[in-house]
């Protein structure tokens, strides 16, 4: 992938990255990169990331050993979105479900539908 063809200028410097499993096609979470965490993620095969929050990259899975394996890399018809399709090992949310997208949205409001919890410890609260 030549990183002169994605549009980092969109969001200041950032893209939207969505990591999807590679073998399922279950999405995983939505982060951001920067062209260093892209590089990072390119020449290391693991997903690295820019956290907005704290203004630094960060590696997936560097403190959990929850890790990113990147299968793939696809980028959008604008250039300015990316997928990592990835072999997850462990939880990719912080919350310790498998999946960011753990609960779902109705109108009678939030419903817990996570699968595996890996970390029971960091359990996202239990929905109000």
């Amino acid at each position: 992938m030549d990183l002169a063809e994605v549009n980092f200028n969109k969001m200041k410097g950032l893209v939207p990255v969505i990591a999807q499993d590679s073998e399922t096609n279950e999405i995983l979470m939505v982060a951001y990169a920067n062209e260093k965490a892209l590089n990072l993620t390119l020449s290391t095969g693991y997903a690295h990331y820019y956290s907005r929050s704290r203004k630094k990259i960060w590696k997936k899975g560097s403190t959990s050993g929850h890790t990113q394996k990147i299968v793939e890399i696809r980028i959008d018809c604008d250039q300015d979105s990316l997928i990592y399709k990835v072999k997850q090992i462990g939880g990719a949310c912080h919350t310790g479900y498998y999946s960011c997208f753990f609960r779902t949205l109705d109108k009678k409001g939030l419903h817990l539908n996570g699968k595996k919890v890996f970390n029971p410890q960091t359990v996202y609260k239990q929905v109000k």
